[in-house]
């Protein structure tokens, strides 16, 4: 009994040192976790506004419940319908089209010998990440117009077209056009991951396959792909929980009255029909019906990973 005491005070002795050691790391890590716990948990107590006739000026306390009405209206809307449809098309596209990318430029840049010019690629690749959409749609209007941007100049003067690509202007050149700039813009910092995670691997598996002949291709496609897999199928997991989202940023700067058809997704329904209409209850109606889709999707994603016999997220 003495000798679990002692032990017990070495222990708290311990963890005294090492918090005294280590307070300032403590102390950084205190600032995000404040910041999800204020603006994400703090905010359910928020989300009875779906199952009320919420108004601002009576509050919680003076709103009339309602229960699923509000839900049963939003399912019977055909533009929540309409929003509904583009949302998931142009997710499941973006996922399909930007998923892989970042994967192949984390292997190229990797296989990049010389460091200075390595960095460099890296740096540039990583800016769009940084830029707003705004930003970034105002280069694109300027660079996409039909008659006086340059790309269609370009193509021009290289004899490829006769006459301007509605790159922006008409529905189906703008869904390949928006769904590409959003490649472009996350490929970059997508690539952190994966170079991470192929940095891990252990250089002996190299020296194996070089022993056994393997060229720079054979060692990416039998060492590098198998060892991050288990981090591509967890990024996928995470983008699958994604795919009811949609950014109203990027939607409103590349949106016109041409392509009102595609752009309007769930983000425009929500500030259309919900916060600019002062209709709170649908507008959490909406991100509550996203966000549990969402959750369902990454659980059932992630049962099927294990029973494949990965490692899965949770």
């Amino acid at each position: 009994m003495q000798a679990n005491k002692l032990s017990r005070e070495r222990r708290s002795a311990m963890r005294r040192s090492y918090l005294k050691s280590n307070w300032q790391m403590y102390l950084m890590v205190l600032v995000p976790v404040a910041f999800v716990i204020i603006f994400k948990y703090a905010a359910y107590p928020g989300l009875r506004i779906a199952f009320m006739n919420y108004k601002p000026a009576k509050g919680y306390a003076g709103s009339e419940w309602v229960g699923l009405q509000t839900f049963e209206k939003i399912f019977r809307d055909k533009d929540f319908l309409r929003a509904l449809k583009n949302s998931l098309v142009f997710n499941f596209l973006d996922l399909l089209v930007g998923f892989p990318v970042p994967i192949i430029l984390a292997l190229l840049l990797n296989e990049l010998r010389f460091q200075r010019y390595k960095k460099i690629s890296q740096t540039v690749l990583y800016l769009p990440h940084f830029l707003s959409w705004v930003i970034i749609a105002s280069v694109a209007l300027n660079l996409f117009k039909p008659e006086t941007g340059l790309v269609n100049i370009l193509l021009r003067d290289g004899g490829l077209i006769d006459k301007g690509v509605p790159f922006l202007t008409e529905k189906w050149h703008w869904a390949v056009t928006y769904l590409l700039i959003g490649v472009w813009q996350n490929m970059g910092w997508g690539s952190i991951i994966y170079l991470a995670a192929i940095t891990g691997i252990s250089p002996d598996l190299y020296e194996a396959a070089t022993i056994d002949g393997a060229g720079r291709w054979r060692k990416i496609w039998n060492v590098t792909l198998p060892c991050i897999r288990g981090t591509m199928v967890t990024l996928l997991i995470m983008n699958l929980g994604r795919v009811m989202g949609s950014n109203f940023e990027r939607l409103d700067s590349f949106g016109n009255v041409q392509v009102k058809e595609f752009q309007y997704q769930l983000a425009i329904y929500i500030y259309e029909k919900g916060l600019a209409g002062g209709n709170f209850s649908r507008a959490t109606a909406v991100g509550l019906f996203q966000s549990l889709v969402g959750l369902i999707l990454v659980l059932t994603s992630d049962r099927v990973s294990k029973a494949l016999g990965e490692d899965g997220l949770l």
